[in-house]
């Protein structure tokens, strides 16, 4: 006959820190949810940006205008700047454009807003300001007049709208069926081995355990983003 003695409050006593772990984990989690937030914002803003400069150097006729003249794909000549926000809903991602400093050549000024304007297809007046006569190329030929020209889409279909689309191509294929998977962050999220490994501790060390536990898994995120 096989006796089997239970220590019935122990048992109790480890249960209740056990219990108290995992909910300690997940109060860890929410502790370093801004901490992972950032690292993923900083981390998903960097790489969007290699990815546009990227997509820019393979197709230059249309995303050069969201750069510097002839600089098309160069980090230091970028004329757009991604930036992120955090608040109770989670990450929140936008864009803006910068002014262009440089001068196209044939031209004697920037041309100011050219990325804003060139994306959104915003029609331009060009006017003579030095004399009375307006000089420019078109189709190859140079065309003179008096009269001021309006331009109607000043970088042309296949520039319109591609800054968003490219923004658009990275977060709905890239970021979900590339980034996620090869840095190893889909795995992480699946499995979360420090959960496991400090089990025991949790059901000596309770609550506080799981706290520190869960705070350091997901603040360790940012390691495999930035690493």
């Amino acid at each position: 006959m096989i006796s089997v003695k239970l220590n019935q409050a122990k048992f109790i006593n480890d249960m209740n820190n056990v219990v108290q772990y995992s909910l300690g984990f997940l109060d860890g989690i929410k502790k370093g949810k801004s901490v992972f937030l950032n690292s993923l914002g900083s981390g998903i803003k960097e790489i969007l940006e290699i990815f546009i400069d990227t997509n820019a150097r393979s197709n230059p006729q249309a995303l050069h205008h969201i750069y510097e003249w002839s600089r098309t794909g160069s980090p230091d000549a970028r004329l757009f700047d991604i930036n992120y926000t955090i608040s109770n809903r989670g990450l929140s991602f936008y864009s803006s454009f910068r002014q262009s400093n440089s001068i196209k050549e044939g031209s004697s000024v920037p041309f100011y807003n050219k990325a804003k304007i060139m994306e959104d297809g915003i029609p331009v007046v060009i006017a003579p300001k030095r004399s009375s006569v307006l000089v420019f190329e078109e189709n190859g030929e140079t065309v003179f007049t008096k009269s001021p020209v309006e331009v109607l889409n000043p970088g042309g279909a296949q520039v319109q709208g591609s800054f968003e689309r490219t923004v658009d191509l990275f977060f709905t294929r890239y970021f979900t069926q590339a980034f996620l998977r090869t840095s190893g962050v889909a795995e992480y999220f699946k499995n979360p081995v420090s959960y496991k490994r400090n089990l025991q501790k949790g059901k000596s060390g309770g609550r506080q355990v799981g706290i520190s536990t869960g705070y350091a898994w997901i603040t360790n995120v940012g390691a495999r983003i930035n690493g």
